[in-house]
């Protein structure tokens, strides 16, 4: 009886370490894919480097000219803990606030389009809410230049979205066509987002000054991307000109391309796992149907680069 007993525990003690041996195993091959995956954006950022300009000196009024940032590499960005999506929230949720143009709510249908595209992600539109008003006196305030009604970021941000954030949420972004301020020393300011509560805002209403539908269009995608970018814990970048980079004014926004630059793009594809290739060409053709040619050519040269990668 004593031999069975001990014949049984001994052969479950080697299964017990076989199953204990299988893990390494699997740790092993999780951890060589995820240092192929890396060592593969590396080598897509030395392939899209041509494709952008690296950032020049700030002029006057510029974003840097005001503002000491350091730029943050794909590996800074690595080593940060960023917030990315999970199994459970990968779903990036767009809600329209307050009241809109016919030209409004195209644009922001385009945008949702878009943002799907440049992050890999499925995107929801809620149903369109009001902002509740009168708003307290920390909230809002008369601009001095527009004599028009601003809302704080932090309220919209803090009371209004971070509330409401679905549960399969990775992120959720307001529009509203009312104007921005950040705090008592900003004039306006055309978004702000979380780094940490998956939540941003941004405003349409800077946008359209001076401009006809293409040029109000891509400002808007620009404005859109830069700022889901910051719920993703993507920093202002300062290496290149790039759709990261921080801007201070409408001649800013123009100047930026809509497309992040090599560092930015290896930050997107690592946290949506997604290959840059794939990346470029699903732009390519959201550009193509949305009658942004040269755009679509560039991001069709971009896929080209990183064919074999």
């Amino acid at each position: 009886m004593r031999l069975i007993v001990t014949f049984i525990f001994l052969t479950l003690l080697l299964l017990a370490c076989s199953k204990t041996e299988e893990k390494p195993a699997s740790n092993m091959a999780t951890a060589h894919e995820a240092k192929k995956e890396r060592a593969d954006l590396r080598a897509a950022i030395k392939k899209i480097e041509p494709f952008f300009k690296p950032m020049g000196k700030p002029k006057g009024y510029d974003w840097l000219a005001s503002h000491n940032e350091p730029s943050q590499t794909f590996e800074e960005y690595l080593d940060s803990n960023p917030t990315k999506p999970t199994t459970e929230r990968r779903k990036i949720y767009v809600l329209p606030l307050g009241t809109f143009t016919s030209q409004q709510k195209k644009i922001i249908d385009i945008v949702a389009r878009y943002i799907e595209a440049f992050y890999d992600l499925p995107v929801g539109l809620m149903p369109a809410r009001s902002v509740k008003r009168p708003l307290s006196v920390k909230d809002s305030r008369l601009n001095k230049s527009t004599h028009k009604e601003q809302i704080r970021t932090g309220y919209i941000l803090d009371g209004v979205l971070k509330p409401i954030i679905p549960a399969d949420g990775a992120a959720l972004i307001a529009f509203t066509a009312d104007d921005l301020y950040a705090g008592d020393a900003t004039n306006y300011v055309f978004g702000e987002a979380s780094l940490e509560n998956r939540v941003g805002v941004w405003s349409l209403a800077r946008l359209g000054d001076n401009a006809n539908y293409d040029t109000f269009l891509r400002r808007t995608l620009k404005i859109a991307a830069h700022e889901t970018g910051h719920m993703f814990s993507m920093r202002h970048c300062t290496k290149y000109e790039c759709v990261m980079s921080g801007t201070n004014h409408l001649g800013e926004t123009d100047s930026r391309p809509i497309d992040a630059c090599p560092e930015c793009m290896a930050k997107i594809c690592w946290l949506t796992d997604t290959k840059p290739k794939e990346r470029y060409e699903r732009l390519a053709a959201f550009c193509r149907k949305n009658g942004m040619a040269k755009e679509a050519e560039e991001f069709d040269r971009k896929a080209a680069a990183v064919k074999n990668i």
